[in-house]
């Protein structure tokens, strides 16, 4: 049986050959150099269902992780930007000797150690799991993160970890402020749905009706089409990227900005309605909407209509980067040299993001989806309805929400990823229960609540698995079914 380790400063040093195979035992860091053309090959046994969390420290040296599974395949790739710890994580599906190969980036040469700092059974327990996924970011010298599970209005897990600011060595709170990102382009979406309700626009409003200094690009967009990625408006973080601005530096595009690239548009990129981009462009002009419909510039709009009634009390649009957020946590990412680096927010996107917010906060937000309390029923089934394409294909996505099955159980979902923070809410309409994670970790592996949602509500998605099995109408007939109409698929995904 594996137990839990704790890295020891151990450090052996290894002068062997490329083609050596060395041992690598938990708590025990290795020193090693490479060359150009130098392959370094690290070895250990372990058990299937086994967590398996270590770190390369690029001491001056840049590599490449590669993770080789018993037999032979690749598991895993690990090759992050510059020098500084590169961590590798994975999960073993097999017993047997796992075989981890370093090489150099390009060519280079220089020294590094490498340290297996956790070599344990994956938790059964979701507590726990959660508690040994979060462990990469849990330390004093990271930037950390939350994670937060509830069900029927009743938090059943909320912990947080690492640290919020590393200069000032706050560690991270459950109700530390986060900015979600593109998260926040539900929010967006339902601004404009309220105003909709109310009668102040139609959803099927061409949107040069209420931004008439849009260029005329041929063909109607409509607002139904800038909320579900169908306009074919040209991405305008692109746009700007191209020109040498660096919004993640703190260059600001406000809103008047924004229209001005539209207008420098020379033609979509393809007719509305017909293809699904993912596009930031299109919500920032939603946001334009909302504020020469309602009066109020966005952030004001949502305090008095959704955060305040909501009792949102820690959630606000950061009108500007010298906008202060009290209590928030500080976004990093890895240094081309060593540790993190400190950097500021995705300056002007208000509409596609901007948001800041806390586990509780969205909480509060995603249950008002079964039981509103700020909008109607309505609104809801819109938004969580997949759009339609012209050619009868469904996107996947309603009006800011993705929607999906995990399991067996409908899903609605969002990520966010800002300049160096990073969020996931996802919620199980059927079971009253949702997800959510934050983090300010540029780094941070959004994959996490999901996973962490089997755990907390598997016995729910086998439920329905089990359903939708009994329910469903066989497309093909089994006793037909040729096994060898699949050869073609089968070898290496990457």
């Amino acid at each position: 049986m594996f137990r839990p380790v704790s890295v020891i400063s151990v450090l052996l040093f290894v002068t062997a050959a490329a083609a050596q195979e060395i041992a690598l035992q938990p708590g025990t860091s290795i020193s090693g150099s490479l060359s150009t053309g130098d392959t370094l090959t690290y070895v250990f046994d372990t058990e299937a269902d086994s967590y398996v969390l270590g770190q390369v420290n690029q001491i001056s040296v840049d590599v490449a992780v590669r993770i080789l599974k018993p037999n032979g395949q690749t598991l895993g790739n690990f090759d992050g930007l510059g020098r500084g710890p590169e961590q590798f994580i994975f999960e073993t599906d097999s017993a047997g000797e796992y075989k981890i190969v370093v090489t150099p980036s390009e060519k280079e040469t220089g020294d590094f150690t490498i340290t297996l700092e956790r070599l344990e059974p994956i938790e059964t327990d979701p507590k726990r799991l959660a508690d040994q996924l979060m462990a990469r970011y849990d330390n004093s010298d990271t930037p950390g993160g939350v994670v937060s599970v509830f069900r029927d209005g009743n938090t059943i897990f909320s912990r947080a970890y690492g640290m919020a600011n590393l200069s000032y060595d706050i560690p991270f709170e459950v109700d530390t402020r986060t900015n979600i990102g593109s998260t926040s382009k539900q929010f967006t979406a339902f601004a404009i749905m309220l105003l909709a309700e109310c009668g102040e626009l139609s959803l099927d409003d061409d949107i040069r009706l209420h931004i008439p200094e849009l260029p005329d690009l041929g063909e109607t967009i409509t607002i139904r089409h800038i909320l579900t990625h169908t306009s074919g408006l040209r991405e305008f973080l692109n746009l700007v990227s191209m020109s040498g601005r660096r919004l993640d530096h703190g260059d600001f595009i406000d809103r008047k900005e924004l229209i001005q690239i539209v207008q420098r548009q020379p033609a979509l990129q393809n007719s509305p309605g017909a293809e699904w981009n993912y596009n930031n462009t299109a919500f920032g002009l939603a946001a334009v909407i909302v504020e020469r419909i309602s009066g109020q510039s966005f952030p004001e709009f949502m305090e008095d209509n959704v955060f305040a009634p909501l009792q949102m009390t820690r959630t606000l649009v950061r009108p500007s980067p010298e906008h202060i957020v009290k209590d928030k946590s500080e976004g990093y990412t890895p240094s081309p040299d060593s540790g993190y680096v400190e950097l500021g927010d995705l300056a002007g996107a208000i509409g596609a993001g901007g948001i800041y917010s806390t586990v509780a906060d969205l909480q509060k937000w995603v249950e008002n989806f079964s039981d509103p309390k700020v909008g109607s029923p309505e609104i809801f089934e819109q938004m969580m309805t997949s759009y339609v394409l012209t050619d009868g294909e469904p996107t996947g996505y309603g009006f800011g929400l993705f929607i999906d099955e995990q399991v067996g159980l409908k899903r609605v979902q969002h990520g966010g990823a800002d300049v160096a923070h990073c969020s996931m809410l996802a919620y199980y309409l059927e079971i009253n229960a949702g997800i959510t994670t934050q983090s300010n970790n540029a780094s941070f592996d959004g994959s996490i609540a999901f996973r962490l949602a089997e755990a907390f509500f598997g016995e729910a998605m086998e439920l329905g698995i089990e359903e939708s099995i009994e329910g469903a109408e066989l497309e093909f007939d089994i006793a037909n079914y040729d096994a060898e109409s699949f050869d073609e698929m089968v070898g290496r995904y990457a």
